[in-house]
Order: structure tokens, then C-alpha cells, then sequence
């Protein structure tokens, strides 16, 4: 008999030891869900954003023989939100809004980067209403200013420093910030009046000239943002190694100019989390506390 329950107890032990083990190894395999959320920035009409995905839709579900849902969510904060509760697998963040992600998100990891014209990088612009107050820097004190998201690196960050560093123009005295939600809204608004100047990506401010949304002949160009590290694309790290390496070939091995069209970049590069470093420098030079950003 005693030799008995200690078989059972033999078996129990190995039994228990064995169930134990099964979470570890499944979380070791990752995730391979038969859906991929790709989640793209509201920094348009969503409407607008859909419709230029399509292309990139039907490109990652053959690569990766998978369902892609595009989703496009209301503002950064609620993308942040997403890919912060595993909502979304696949995410292309602006620079700082990545940023704010990572501190709110340790799991999601950058992997790849817009080139545009042979680099990494892109900028600001900051526009003015022709015949309006507004002519140069200087002119915006004591003036409102527009911005985009709050989480908007070229329609908020980048612009508010360059106005802080160029022109000694501190948004929390010097003048009054307007955050307008999207780059589009910046734009709109500086070209009727509704605010003397703001800021947008220079990418997408080219991108409204061209789709004819915004009338070159109706606003000035005030200066340029030095160089901005590149919109990255996210993913969750908790993905089964396979599907995170087709994911990044995927990106990486990207030619097909409409697939690329929903980036307005030329191709992808590979990335890192340090690569943002220095966005992280900039909020500390506005005191902003990335830990109460929404």
C-alpha cells in the first residue's frame, strides 16, 4: 500500500509538473492568430486612410496567409490604448506617439522605418495664411498657434521645440496652442484663417497640395523642423518568432509603390527602440511628462 501512494504521488508530482510546464512553452511558441489588426495613424480622414490601404491589405494577406483587418482608430491616444491591451498586433506610429506607446507599453517593439528620399527621416512644416498677421516666427507670439494630436510628433513636438529653440517662442506663455486633431485640420485651418499658423508633416502637407485639398497659393511656408527620425511600424513581441520574421520581411521586402502609398514612403528599413532616443530628449527640453500624456 505504501508503495502504492507513492506512485501516486510520483505520478501527481510528474502530472502537475507537466501542466505547469505547458503555459511556459506555449508563451515561448508566441501568438499566431489567423487575424493581424494592422492598426494605421488617424492623422487623416479614416475614410481616406481605408481606402489608400487596400493595396497594403491584399500585399500582407498574401505574404502572410493570414486575415488583415485595417483598422484606423479615432485619435493616437486610443491606438496607444489599443496596442497597449494587445487590441492590435500591428501598429504604425507616429515618432513620438511610438514613444508615448513604449513608456505605456514595454511589450510592443519597433521593427521597421519609413525612407523617404533615401532616408530615415522627414519634418515639419510650419505654415501661415498669406496676407494674414503671421509672416514670420517671431510674428506668432501672442498669437494662436495650431497643432494636431497632442501625441503628434511633426504636428506638435517637432514644431513646439524649433518655436522654443529658433525663436524663443515657449508654448505655456508666448502664445496659445490649438490642437486641431489631424495634420489635414492644420492645414485647413491655417488656409481660411481660422488660426494665423500651425504646423503639419511636410510629407502630408505635400500629399494635400497634390491631391489639390489645400491651395499652395493660399499659405506661406514659415520654416522647416530639423530632421525627425521616421514613422515606425510596431508589433507585439508576445508573436510566435515565425509569423514576427515573415511580418518583417514583409515590410522590409515592400517594392509595390500602392502597397508603400498608405506610408507615403519610398521602401522600409530595419529599426530599433534607440533609434526614438532622441525624441525623448526633445520632451525632456518641453518638460513634458510622458507618463500623464494621453
Amino acid at each position: 500500500m505504501l508503495n502504492l501512494n507513492r506512485r501516486l504521488i510520483t505520478r501527481f508530482v510528474a502530472l502537475a509538473t507537466v501542466a505547469a510546464l505547458v503555459p511556459l512553452a506555449a508563451q515561448a511558441q508566441g501568438k499566431d492568430p489567423a487575424k493581424l489588426r494592422v492598426a494605421l495613424l488617424p492623422d487623416e480622414n479614416a475614410g481616406t486612410i481605408i481606402q489608400n490601404a487596400q493595396a497594403l491589405k491584399k500585399y500582407l494577406e498574401t505574404r502572410l496567409q493570414k486575415e488583415i483587418e485595417i483598422v484606423v482608430t479615432t485619435d493616437y491616444s486610443s491606438m496607444i490604448e489599443a496596442m497597449r491591451f494587445g487590441r492590435i498586433e500591428i501598429g504604425y506610429f507616429g515618432p513620438f506617439s511610438y514613444v508615448l506607446a513604449k513608456s505605456k507599453a514595454p511589450q510592443i517593439e519597433p521593427f521597421a522605418v519609413g525612407v523617404e528620399r533615401g532616408q530615415p527621416t522627414y519634418q515639419s512644416i510650419l505654415i501661415a495664411t498669406v496676407g494674414g498677421p503671421v509672416s514670420k516666427l517671431a510674428d506668432v507670439r501672442g498669437k494662436p498657434f495650431g497643432f494636431g494630436d497632442q501625441a503628434s510628433t511633426s504636428s506638435h513636438l517637432a514644431p513646439r521645440a524649433h518655436l522654443l529653440k529658433k525663436a524663443g517662442l515657449d508654448g505655456e506663455k508666448d502664445y496659445r496652442p490649438v490642437h486641431l486633431g489631424t495634420h489635414d485640420a492644420v492645414a485647413r485651418a491655417v488656409q481660411a484663417g481660422q488660426v494665423p499658423a500651425g504646423a503639419l508633416s511636410k510629407p502630408i502637407f505635400d500629399s494635400l497640395v497634390a491631391r489639390g485639398t489645400i491651395d499652395a497659393s493660399k499659405v506661406v511656408q514659415l520654416d522647416l523642423s530639423p530632421s525627425i527620425p521616421n514613422y515606425p511600424m510596431v508589433m507585439q513581441n508576445n508573436l510566435a518568432p515565425p509569423l514576427k520574421q515573415a511580418i518583417r520581411a514583409a515590410f522590409l521586402e515592400a517594392k509595390d509603390k500602392e502597397v508603400l502609398k498608405s506610408f507615403r514612403v519610398e521602401a522600409f528599413a530595419a529599426t530599433d527602440d534607440a533609434a526614438y532616443d532622441v525624441l525623448r530628449e526633445t520632451a525632456t527640453i518641453l518638460k513634458l511628462d510622458l507618463g500623464s500624456m494621453k
